[in-house]
């Protein structure tokens, strides 16, 4: 199912994220129209890299997140470490520090809830590898909100739960490889 409208879409990683976000930021033309948000977990007192490193892969400009930071199309955004990363309009993105979701500062689940009260049904959320369940939370908010929810194939994810989670909470999300996220992504954007 393709969105006819899609405004943005929102991506959760956690273990094996690296790898997984490289078989999707790297194949975007410069020309992909629609914002990216990502969260990725990482440690709180550890320096982001992610940026940078899928900065000089991608052909879409990539940055990491600063509070009240414009939405631009053609443009990845990562949540720096130990902030959560909100959709505050269509506008602009924030960062707070409030307390982590899962064990998690920034939360997948705090994202994608916030994207689905902006976007509606005009978000799309991917949801990959990961070693426990954020996200799944928030993709029923965007499941309910009438966006597109995309989960990684659990069987091709470097750690399933996070996968497995989203989809026992939210069974009839579109379940793709990371070759078929990529092309999806293509396609949409």
């Amino acid at each position: 199912m393709i969105p006819t409208d899609p405004k943005a879409v929102v991506i959760g990683a956690s273990a094996g994220a690296l790898e997984a976000l490289t078989s999707i930021l790297p194949t975007l033309s410069g020309d992909f129209r629609l914002p990216i948000m990502v969260v990725v977990h990482i440690p709180p007192d550890k320096r982001s890299v992610l940026a940078e490193l899928f900065g000089a892969k991608s052909s879409i400009e990539v940055i990491e997140v600063e509070d009240k930071e414009p939405i631009r199309p053609a443009t990845a955004y990562f949540a720096p470490p130990d902030y959560h990363l909100l959709v505050e309009d269509q506008g602009t993105l924030g960062l707070t520090n409030e307390e982590p979701v899962l064990f998690s500062r920034p939360s997948i689940d705090v994202l994608f809830e916030s994207a689905a009260d902006v976007y509606g049904a005009a978000v799309v959320a991917v949801l990959l590898t990961g070693a426990n369940h954020d996200g799944a939370k928030g993709l029923v908010a965007i499941a309910r909100a009438g966006g597109h929810v995309i989960i990684q194939d659990p069987q091709t994810a470097f750690a399933a739960a996070m996968p497995e989670a989203g989809l026992a909470l939210c069974p009839d999300a579109t379940v793709l490889s990371l070759d078929g996220i990529s092309e999806y992504l293509r396609r949409i954007g």
